[in-house]
């Protein structure tokens, strides 16, 4: 008998395995973080939607309608000048001449019977605003006197026609033959008209005739400054206004007026 073994222990127990523990325990752990992967990479299912479709409304024509406002129709541009038969040229003239010219050069397209080639004659005209005794008007004025536009078939016939009509200087280019105007040329000069109604109305421009020039004396004709001099300062030509500096008990003064309010000395 072993004197050294005590009552209580059991000769078959063995001591525990600290390594055995540990393998165990990241086994358990490996195990847990699958288990986590596999329910985070697990597809989701969708949710089941449902969509309530209300009953479709129909319109029994006692029901408010909302107004459609329509857009004012826009102008439509009638034929451009510059596309009728023939191309544009200028003429030069005697100036007031003009219209003296244009009947003479009517006469001689009939007797000569060049109609097929001398197709119009135009004296460029404007309408423009002018301030005289203190009153507007508006009076139509040459745009560039002493010069006509004729669209014709350009050849010698057509061109001797034209060249000796009585008060015609010459036609209006570099060398000697004419040069024709271009369609930016034609269009700003001479316009295009617009349709309305069906009715082909040509576009017309306004503008303040400018009789003064800045630096210019002039005279105060209405007004609490009537009868005094000034000088012109400043032209508005926008809002049809003068600057006049008008002399004040010895010292000028700057004062506003309309067109209308002054004269030429």
């Amino acid at each position: 008998m072993n004197d050294d073994l005590t009552p209580n222990e059991d000769p078959t127990a063995s001591e525990a395995d600290p390594f055995a523990e540990a393998l165990a325990s990241l086994e358990a752990a490996a195990a847990s973080d699958d288990d986590l992967a596999a329910a985070l990479t697990a597809p989701v299912p969708e949710p089941e939607i449902e969509i309530e479709i209300e009953d479709e409304i129909v319109f029994g024509g006692d029901e408010d309608l909302v107004d459609v406002v329509e857009e004012a129709p826009v102008p439509k541009r009638a034929e451009s000048p510059f596309d009728r038969p023939g191309r544009w040229y200028v003429v030069h003239t005697y100036a007031g001449y003009e219209n003296k010219v244009k009947q003479n050069l009517a006469s001689r397209v009939r007797s000569m019977a060049v109609e097929e080639k001398i197709f119009e004659v135009v004296i460029p005209m404007e309408d423009v605003i002018e301030f005289k005794g203190g009153a507007k008007r508006v009076v139509q004025k040459k745009l560039y006197p002493g010069y006509l536009y004729i669209r014709i078939d350009l050849d010698d016939d057509s061109w001797y026609v034209v060249r000796n009509t009585p008060g015609v200087t010459g036609f209006v280019g570099s060398g000697a033959r004419p040069v024709p105007l271009s369609r930016r040329e034609v269009e700003e000069i001479l316009g295009v008209a617009v349709e309305e109604d069906g009715v082909a109305v040509p576009e017309k421009k306004m503008r303040p005739r400018l009789a003064y020039d800045n630096g210019e004396q002039v005279r105060v004709v209405n007004g609490p400054f009537a009868d005094f001099n000034g000088i012109i300062s400043d032209i508005d030509i926008d809002r049809s206004k003068l600057k006049v500096l008008v002399n004040i008990f010895g010292r000028e003064t700057p004062v506003e007026l309309e067109f209308g309010d002054v004269a030429k000395l």
